[in-house]
């Protein structure tokens, strides 16, 4: 059984920065697609970004394409999700997640979860 751990969220105003990472706990990342998602108050849980295993393949949902890029180091074992030009609709946990197979989007296709990192955008 993996456990995920996020670190990184916080408090920013809109239009800065923020960078969130995920890692796992006693276990190696290398062979995991990592896919990050987010929910935000009163909303159901939805994709951002994912990776292959060998970072070869990303994917974005469209309303954080050309803000957000998703990127991992095997090598420390870390997948991190920067986040650029936030804005206050950002404001959400976000959760990284891994399964063995190809990168997904659906949450149903990823078998382990952190528990989350609150990111907060003011305006």
């Amino acid at each position: 059984q993996m456990q995920l751990v996020e670190s990184g969220g916080g408090l920013v105003q809109a239009g800065e920065s923020l960078r969130v990472s995920c890692a796992p706990s006693g276990r190696t990342f290398a062979s995991y697609a990592v896919g990050w998602f987010r929910q935000a108050p009163g909303k159901e849980r939805e994709f951002v970004a994912a990776i292959s295993w060998n970072g070869g393949s990303t994917r974005y949902a469209d309303s954080v394409k050309g803000r957000f890029i998703i990127s991992r180091d095997n090598a420390k074992n870390t997948v991190s999700l920067q986040l650029y030009s936030l804005k206050p609709e950002d404001t959400a946990v976000y959760y990284c997640a891994a399964r063995l197979q190809t990168l997904a989007t659906l949450t149903g296709l990823y078998p382990y979860w952190g528990q989350g990192t609150q990111v907060t955008v003011s305006s």
